[in-house]
């Protein structure tokens, strides 16, 4: 069998323990991708920072394969991927659980702070494609009540419940987890403009956690300027990096696009590209992502039986206030929004964390919960 010569993103986690398996591999840095490296290269193993377009393409003229170890997949060229025969695979849903926890993170935070009870409040899930439908199996394990829109989807005949946008609108917090859709008959390219953003209730809450694009940055900062009394969280922006930095001061919560940044969600893309490699070199897949990934610092105990019990475990494992401090303050002296997500800690998502019974406070369904939210629940 010929050897394949791979390329692939330095910032993969276990990338050189996946990749070494399938072939000639070598990692490269952002930004160095030239004609040299690029000629012998068959597979070329990407994330979000590195663009496929025709003018790289043409650098690399035995190119077989291309895979983005990301969910997103703006940066290919999909269209000139095609014409040049190219197999193209995608790490859908790999950040799906981070993201959602960044989420719950984010609502737990505010139930704090602004002293609200969580199982009080109803929930909109603007988008229910993969991270949807993770954070919305979160509010089932939460006993949350949670309206789902979605209306692809929903013409698409999934058999959940979708409610209308102006159902979904009327709930105390919104979360938005559509793709960036610039035209055809749902379009979400400004989905929240100037008249919806207006509309919003001043005591509901709006986190945007997947495309900047999706709420008219300019028109959401013209909002505040005037007065209007908004809840809003951002982990995206329009024009990222270079976002309207006059909108910090105002939301929330402000961070640096790192929502699926845990360590799990890099590595299960990393595996996934594995697992499409594998597949179409027909090799046999031999490496589990399990065997990597290292063990949380300590167990954890869950206080008591209750919801702000649950909630307070969340904040333990990823606290969101550290990120939107390290986000203001780095931003209010120039802008670093490459450099915070390029040097963004290690996060681990819950799976990584085990729970203790012993002498333990909460009781068995209290423990259910935490299980059914992703926890290593030791019996």
């Amino acid at each position: 069998m010929l050897t394949l010569k791979i390329l692939y993103d330095e910032a993969m986690p276990y990338g050189s323990l996946f990749f070494d398996e399938l072939g000639d591999s070598k990692a490269f840095s952002v930004g160095n991708l030239n004609s040299e490296i690029l000629k012998n290269t068959e597979a070329l193993l990407v994330r979000s920072t590195t663009k496929i377009d025709q003018r790289l393409i043409k650098l690399a003229p035995k190119l077989k394969f291309v895979g983005t170890a990301t969910a997103g997949f703006d940066h290919l060229d999909m269209d000139s991927l095609e014409d040049a025969g190219i197999n193209v695979s995608i790490a859908s849903g790999c950040n799906a659980i981070a993201v959602a926890q960044y989420v719950l993170s984010a609502i737990a935070h505010l139930s704090n702070v602004d002293d609200f009870k969580l199982e009080n409040k109803t929930l909109a899930i603007i988008g229910a494609g993969q991270v949807g439908s993770a954070l919305s199996g979160f509010c089932e394990a939460l006993g949350l009540e949670y309206y789902l829109y979605d209306p692809p989807l929903q013409d698409a005949g999934d058999p959940r419940a979708f409610v209308s946008i102006e159902q979904a609108l009327a709930c105390d917090i919104v979360c938005l987890h559509t793709p960036l859709v610039v035209d055809g008959p749902y379009p979400t390219l400004h989905m929240f403009d100037n008249q919806r953003l207006k509309n919003l209730r001043p005591e509901q809450y709006l986190i945007n956690a997947c495309r900047g694009e999706v709420i008219d940055n300019s028109a959401l900062l013209a909002l505040f300027e005037s007065g209007h009394n908004l809840n809003v969280v951002l982990d995206v922006w329009e024009n990222e990096p270079c976002i309207e930095q006059k909108l910090i001061p105002f939301v929330r919560i402000a961070t640096a696009h790192i929502a699926g940044h845990t360590l799990e969600g890099k590595a299960r893309g990393t595996s996934m590209l594995y697992d499409a490699l594998c597949k179409f070199t027909t090799q046999v897949n031999e490496l589990q992502l399990s065997a990597f990934l290292p063990s949380y610092d300590k167990p954890h105990e869950l206080k008591s039986n209750s919801m702000q019990a649950i909630l307070d475990l969340c904040l333990e494992v990823y606290d969101i206030s550290k990120d939107d401090r390290v986000f203001r303050a780095e931003m209010a002296q120039s802008n670093a929004f490459k450099e915070i997500r390029r040097n963004y800690p290690v996060r681990r998502e819950y799976s990584a964390v085990k729970i203790v019974n012993k002498d333990s406070h909460a009781n068995i369904k209290t423990h259910e919960i935490a299980r059914k939210l992703g926890f290593d629940v030791q019996d």
